[in-house]
């Protein structure tokens, strides 16, 4: 994987979409208490993942498809934010930054129901070390929240034994965002090679 590829390069945004119809699920009671919805090779590979992980571990799925009104309502939070961080960076910059750690809707995983935002627990439901908490920014986490930053020992072995599984399974980090993962979507066909996109953006949430 390229882990310099962000969401906004124009390389993912230029990937064609070739939209294969694969319905939305709903994540069973063994993912979590989320509910999470996601498209069936999402969840079928996320199954794989999971019978990959050592005896007490399991996977927990925080957040699946994300409507659209949703994603522009943290892309806007999350560039205010930048920008307080940054006062004097111009607005090309702002964009830069903020895509870094928040994708653009055209090309987001999340709209397209292909990506998953997760984490390890134990058998009592416990969620493991992984050196931040999901969805800590880059401003708050000093940069502990990309997948290969220095974090501790114990966090990094979990990150791996998250990694190993997942990318078994056919799914592709992305690097700003350790508990980001995602199948079928522009960016994970950048990455992979892929000709084209399986999943676009869901106008409308379905059932």
């Amino acid at each position: 994987m390229n882990v310099e590829l962000l969401m906004s390069d124009p390389v993912v945004a230029a990937v064609p979409v070739r939209e294969d119809g694969d319905p939305l699920v709903v994540l069973g009671p063994g993912f979590g208490p989320a509910g999470a919805r996601v498209r069936r090779a999402v969840a079928v590979r996320l199954a794989l993942a999971q019978d990959g992980l050592p005896r007490g571990t399991s996977l927990r799925v925080v957040e699946g498809l994300r409507e659209l009104s949703a994603q522009r309502a943290i892309i806007a939070r999350y560039s205010a934010q930048v920008r307080a961080a940054h006062p004097d960076a111009d607005d090309d910059l702002v964009h830069h930054l903020t895509s870094r750690f928040v994708a653009p809707v055209a090309v987001a995983p999340h709209v397209a129901g292909s990506a998953v935002d997760l984490t390890l627990v134990d058998e009592r439901g416990r969620e493991l070390d992984l050196g931040t908490p999901i969805d800590a920014t880059p401003e708050d986490s000093r940069g502990a929240c990309a997948t290969a930053a220095p974090v501790g020992a114990t966090a990094r072995r979990h990150r791996e034994v998250l990694g190993d599984v997942l990318l078994a399974a056919g799914f592709v980090n992305y690097p700003t965002e350790w508990w980001h993962w995602s199948f079928g979507d522009r960016y994970w066909a950048a990455v992979t090679g892929a000709e084209h996109a399986l999943h676009g953006p869901l106008e409308e949430v379905r059932s």
